[in-house]
Parts: C-alpha cells; structure tokens; sequence
C-alpha cells in the first residue's frame, strides 16, 4: 500500500522558522513522492521558503535539503517530486520553513498552508536508447 502523509498538516499557521515533525519512510517500495504545498492564506510583502530534510538516525539532518519547493509569496499550490532511491540512507525525512517579511504593517510573517506527499512509482533510472533516439 503507498504511503500517503502531510509533513505540514493542512491549514498550519507558521508565524516564525521552524521543521515539522519526523515521518519514518523505511517503509516506501518506492522512496518516490509526489509532494503538493498548498498557501491558503498569508499576507503581503513576505516570502516562505519550504525544503525537505532527510535523515538517516532521526537526529542528525545534515547540511543540505533533499528537495527545495521554489520561494513563495503568495496563495497557490506548488508541486514537485522528491526521489530518494539514491540517497538509501534516508529514513526519516521532515519538513522545514524559512520566512521573511519585509513590510511595515505587521511584526510577524504570516503563512497558512500544508505540505502533502503520495508515494508515487519510482522514476525509471535512465530513457531506454530506443526511447532517447527517437526523440532526437
């Protein structure tokens, strides 16, 4: 059965930096996810920033995200796939926020959103050269 999980449950205020809590992948057949951010609500002049962490102990995190959604400003959904069958290290994975306001109005950023994954099939490692030279 495909793993389906929220790493931000939907309608989630976030007012300051922050990670969201720890999902245990070890057991996805695909390590392939299809992930939807979707911004209900903020306010203007702000920006959200929103990766994906990965771990192989649920302690360290590293340096580095395994996937950056690109910087939002406003309401929207946004989709990207996060592939993990390279990285088979990778147990845990969360998410986490940057934000930035630049305005006057109010003191604090305000975003509400949620980030969705569906594991989806794996992508294929390489196109077939049948495939690669009928495209050319």
């Amino acid at each position: 059965m495909a793993m389906e999980f929220d790493l931000i449950p939907q309608g989630t205020l976030l007012q300051e930096n922050g990670h969201g809590e720890t999902v245990v992948i070890r057991a996805s057949t695909t390590r392939t996810f299809y992930c939807t951010m979707l911004i209900r609500d903020q306010i203007e002049q702000e920006s959200v920033d929103v990766s994906i962490w990965g771990s192989a102990d649920g302690e360290n995190w590293g340096t580095q995200p395994l996937l950056k959604l690109p910087q939002q400003f406003y309401r929207g959904e946004t989709r990207a796939v996060l592939e993990l069958t390279l990285v088979p290290e990778v147990n845990f994975i969360r998410a986490g926020w940057d934000l930035n306001r630049w305005g006057r109005v109010a003191p604090l950023p305000m975003f509400v959103l949620g980030l969705h994954l569906a594991e989806m099939p794996a992508m294929p490692p390489h196109v077939p050269q049948s495939q690669a030279s009928a495209s050319t």
